[in-house]
């Protein structure tokens, strides 16, 4: 028979039980230890005495079906699990990092720091995604920080993974999550759009850059749809130094119709590590809410109220992606136009993808760098420069593409660690011809694609022909 509550020394499947680490709303959390597993280790087990929330029991069926589907740095390891005949639980790695809650305490954080919390959260973000999984509970208790710098996200009990039944759905109509960050599709039943994740996480940098919540605490269902047709105040209006492309981020996370967030979670990290690239719009600008008549017509006009779609979170990353284009500018200029016609060919079949268009401005091992070319114009911004023409024939709107200029003495390994940092999941890079010296040291193109996190597709041109691409 299931115990309401453990006692410290009793053992369970092997299992000794520690210390009290926590009990929340749903569960409580146990230190534990087995002789044939050497990890920290924390037993989950729910809350199930008389009169308890019956969402807990079906809360914790559903993370014992997900967490041990999920894989990689940004989860707790899966152990064991014990079923409801006996005694329900759920033993897991025990994160050795804090979570973001003490940083509360703390508000508002530096600018700076705001954006690197936010690209941790969004790989973690981007990782479960691609696993088939919504989180649908992101706020800062529930992210870790483990002591080699990645983001953890714990607790998927309101989690849905697109290859499980949704228990949470099929047994309660009212919407499940924490008031202050949930979506507006979750507040509407919507519990498949990935998107909801990002929603979330701009909340957080929200309150987190500002010190107030977006949309405050609503403890009732009318105050949760509030959101659907009343904006929060812009960033600036409550903190005067917060940067235009921070605006931009945090606004575009809180859009009402998950269509108009970031495309995927990788898009948004990739904005939060590369501010001078972020396409700027009036969200940017903004310096008060909407005013009332603009408010009223959203609320109560048919043709403006927002209709949600459900989704597969993998699906909608790989519609998505980020490619990469590594282009040598001036070298051979039939293959900047083969390599051009390559990229056209590949955006033309991935409408979300976004384009980072890469050069890299070689550096010398010894010798003293000079920041400006022969005629005096600095050599940075003139690669940009350059990099912007480059694209210009692709015909792409405003921030679909970015521009970035790598200051490096290697130039592979520059564009592997940009691919790495920046999730990249499709690099399009040049070769050149043989020549002795790329015989006797190698290409860069052939040390990208033997090295790259991702696919790679080295393009070859010859005068008179078309473009030939081979994939890596």
């Amino acid at each position: 028979m299931a115990q309401a509550r453990l006692t410290e020394g009793e053992e369970i499947d092997g299992f000794r039980i520690g210390a009290a680490v926590h009990v929340g709303g749903m569960a409580a959390l146990w230190e534990v230890t087995h002789p044939d597993h050497d990890l920290p280790m924390l037993m989950k087990v729910p809350r199930i005495a008389e009169g308890e929330d019956p969402a807990a029991i079906v809360s914790f069926e559903m993370e014992q079906m997900i967490l041990p589907r999920l894989s990689g740095p940004h989860v707790p390891r899966f152990v064991a699990a014990g079923g409801f005949d006996v005694q329900p639980y759920l033993v897991m790695e025990r994160i050795a990092g804090a979570s973001l809650l003490p940083l509360v305490e703390k508000l508002p954080l530096p600018v700076e720091r705001v954006a690197e919390i936010g690209a941790r959260v969004a790989d973690a973000l981007d990782a479960l995604h691609r696993q088939h999984l919504v989180h649908l509970d992101v706020k800062p208790s529930n992210i870790l920080t483990r002591e080699s710098g990645e983001a953890v996200l714990i607790d998927f009990g309101l989690s849905r993974h697109a290859q499980l039944p949704d228990l949470m759905e099929e047994e309660f109509r009212l919407p499940y999550g924490t008031a202050p960050y949930m979506a507006p599709e979750q507040v509407m039943g919507i519990r498949s759009e990935p998107r909801s994740d990002l929603f979330a996480l701009g909340a957080m940098l929200y309150f987190f850059t500002t010190g107030t919540r977006p949309h405050g605490d609503p403890q009732r269902l009318s105050g949760l749809k509030r959101r659907l047709w009343r904006d929060p105040q812009p960033p600036r209006k409550l903190r005067r130094d917060c940067p235009d492309w921070l605006q931009e981020i945090i606004l575009r996370c809180l859009e009402v119709l998950p269509e108009r967030r970031h495309p995927t979670a990788a898009q948004l990290a990739y904005d939060l590590r590369n501010p001078d690239s972020v396409a700027l719009t009036a969200r940017a600008r903004k310096e008060s809410q909407d005013g009332w008549a603009r408010t009223f017509q959203r609320r109560f006009h048919p043709d403006h109220r927002p209709s949600f779609r459900r989704a597969d979170p993998a699906e909608e990353i790989d519609a998505a992606p980020i490619v990469a284009v590594a282009v040598d500018l001036g070298a051979d200029r039939v293959l900047e136009e083969a390599l051009r016609v390559t990229v056209g060919h590949i955006l033309a079949t991935l409408p979300g993808a976004r384009l980072a268009c890469l050069n890299v401005l070689r550096q010398n091992r010894i010798a003293l760098d000079t920041t400006l070319d022969e005629e005096g114009r600095n050599k940075h911004l003139q690669r940009l420069v350059e990099l912007r023409h480059w694209a210009q024939p692709l015909g792409l709107p405003e921030g679909r593409a970015t521009f970035h200029v790598l200051e490096a003495v290697n130039p592979a390994a520059a564009i592997l660690e940009h691919a790495r940092v920046n999730g990249i999941d499709h690099i399009v890079m040049g070769a050149r011809t043989n020549s002795l010296r790329r015989k006797v040291l190698g290409s860069v193109s052939a040390e990208v694609a033997s090295e790259a996190p991702c696919s790679v597709t080295v393009v070859r041109a010859r005068p008179g022909a078309g473009p030939r691409a081979d994939p890596a």
